[in-house]
């Protein structure tokens, strides 16, 4: 068994997608558009296969996102080295993404930043 894919909805359904396109190497399908319900997506696939569903509709309910509460909390992607950890945290934060930790090796054993995207989500990068 594996995950088929993880979805989320996004307020700024193109940015958003840019941003995974830009910063993770991501590739985008055309698009799927309901005329019917607004209900706008793009299902984003990543180099190892694993793919990301971005959602959109205007009568979404958009919560705050406390960085320690219940549910999904990040995603997190390996980059394979923890230069490229570095690299990636720093082109984030210079442009203009704030970084929640890191880099830093945790108690754990892993090297890792954690930045916030545009819509307030947790993105981890690992080695």
């Amino acid at each position: 068994m594996r995950i088929e894919h993880i979805a989320m909805y996004v307020k700024e359904l193109e940015k958003t997608k840019d941003f995974f396109v830009t910063y993770f190497g991501a590739a985008a399908n055309t698009g799927y558009h309901n005329p019917n319900t607004d209900f706008r997506s793009y299902f984003l696939t990543f180099d190892d296969g694993a793919r990301l569903e971005l959602m959109n509709r205007p009568d979404m309910q958009d919560i705050e996102k406390g960085t320690a509460r219940t549910g999904y909390i990040h995603i997190a992607f390996s980059v394979g080295s923890r230069e490229r950890v570095d690299e990636m945290t720093d082109s984030l934060k210079r442009n203009g993404f704030p970084v929640l930790s890191g880099p830093r090796t945790t108690g754990d054993g892993y090297y890792e930043s954690c930045i916030i995207d545009m819509e307030g989500n947790q993105i981890e990068i690992t080695v």
